[in-house]
């Protein structure tokens, strides 16, 4: 699909064809080294040194690794862009010539792989073209843009450690905030809905206590094995008899860890679990009601202790403002046609792109840039085969690199254009 529009006359995107082979390049490079979340160095500098290079004020280390750029250009609006930039402990399947081979040591102190299953090497390489492009048509238009390049998303650290260091202090408050994620979906394609786009979402360490014994012996246990798997089924009774049908939410058992061998019944047993809401009210609902739960379980068990329950880590819901949104989805539609533009339901993935905008109390807009083959995806639709295809955190996940490349920076440029003009 060539994504070049007659609108591409814009100044701003005038040199973007020019630009593409060397992006391609930076893109396969962030690619095939990728960085665990708050520890993206190398990253990091291949992005101040960009915005160095493009004219940009450049201050590192915000946030441990996040990367700050200002270009002030006289008297108009701020418009943020913010980019993600870490990995994830995944082995890489997709065969690409520029797969990562990259292995990193976690914070567990355990050797895993390390790859960019999720997009961000490619969220990196849009700002990266946006940003330049924008400094080198700077006669164009009036303000300030601030690029972030921020760690940590996967772990749901890095908006928050930005923020902690003095991010809303240290810089001028923009007056909207602008983001976008590569998904599932046809490359040349953007999607986006007003309101709540991403869900809150909630990891939780459950770890539950009973009194071991020998195998052949469980009349002198409490068995935490036990304990587990009926705690485990009375959660999945959260959504389907505590939540209304209009109501959504998804509770997930991702790990269930107890013992060590066949014939001994263990002490304690660990379950860790995420929770994806889009309302206040039923996430609040849906938390209590898995304390409850839990400690009713431990305690029809007769567990000699309470049960701990531990955060490991929360995203806040992502809400798209009504106002800004609009402004975004008509400039869209004006630049690459209607056709191209589709609204899309909040989706059950989770971001901390939205600390930014709710804790600066400004409006931000997020968005979705197709990255699949678009003959690959028809084909799959037509089949009803759509869950078959590689999806964000598989190991073959993996965006077809055009017009994906060329669309993220294009949105990019449009939706900050519709702020910053003469």
């Amino acid at each position: 699909m060539n994504t070049n529009n007659a609108n591409s006359s814009d100044p701003v995107l005038r040199n973007l064809d020019g630009l593409l082979s060397d992006l391609t390049e930076f893109y396969k490079d962030v690619h095939a080294h990728p960085e665990l979340s708050m520890q993206e160095t190398r990253t990091a500098k291949l992005a101040a040194d960009r915005l160095r290079a493009a004219g940009y004020e450049v201050t590192t280390g915000v946030g441990k690794t996040g990367v700050v750029g200002l270009l002030r250009n006289g008297d108009g609006p701020t418009v943020m862009l913010r980019a993600d930039m870490d990995a994830l402990p995944i082995q890489e399947t997709t065969g690409l010539p520029y797969a990562s081979k990259v292995t990193a040591t976690d914070r567990e102190g355990q050797t895993v792989p390390v790859s960019h299953m999720c997009g961000h090497d490619m969220h990196v390489a849009w700002l990266a073209g946006a940003t330049r492009l924008l400094a080198d048509a700077r006669t164009s238009w009036q303000g300030t843009l601030m690029a972030v390049f921020q760690p940590g998303e996967e772990t749901a650290e890095g908006a928050k450690a930005m923020i902690e260091d003095g991010l809303f202090k240290r810089f001028p408050k923009p007056d909207v905030i602008l983001g976008q994620h590569v998904m599932v979906g046809p490359s040349g394609t953007v999607a986006g809905r007003a309101g709540a786009i991403t869900s809150a979402a909630d990891s939780l360490q459950i770890r539950l206590f009973g009194r071991g014994a020998h195998g052949s012996m469980p009349q002198a246990s409490i068995d935490p094995v036990i304990m587990a798997a009926s705690t485990v089924m009375r959660l999945q009774t959260i959504v389907s008899r505590e939540l209304a049908a209009a109501e959504a939410a998804v509770v997930t058992i991702g790990v269930l860890q107890a013992g060590t061998k066949e014939n001994v019944i263990p002490d304690e047993a660990i379950i860790k679990l995420n929770v994806r809401t889009f309302d206040a009210g039923v996430r609040t609902r849906v938390l209590a009601a898995i304390e409850r739960i839990v400690n009713a379980e431990a305690a029809a068990s007769g567990a000699p202790r309470p049960p701990e329950i531990t955060t490991l880590d929360s995203y806040p819901l992502n809400v798209n403002n009504r106002d800004a949104s609009k402004r975004v989805v008509d400039a869209f539609r004006g630049y690459f046609g209607a056709d191209r533009v589709r609204e899309t339901g909040p989706a059950p993935a989770s971001e901390d792109f939205g600390s930014f905008g709710s804790g600066w109390h400004v409006p931000s807009v997020f968005w979705f840039v197709g990255g699949t083959d678009p003959e690959t995806y028809t084909k799959a639709k037509e089949a009803n085969r759509l869950n078959e295809l590689p999806v964000n955190h598989s190991p073959k996940f993996a965006p077809v690199l055009h017009p994906t490349l060329q669309m993220g920076v294009e949105t990019l440029v449009v939706a900050t254009r519709t702020w910053l003009t003469v």
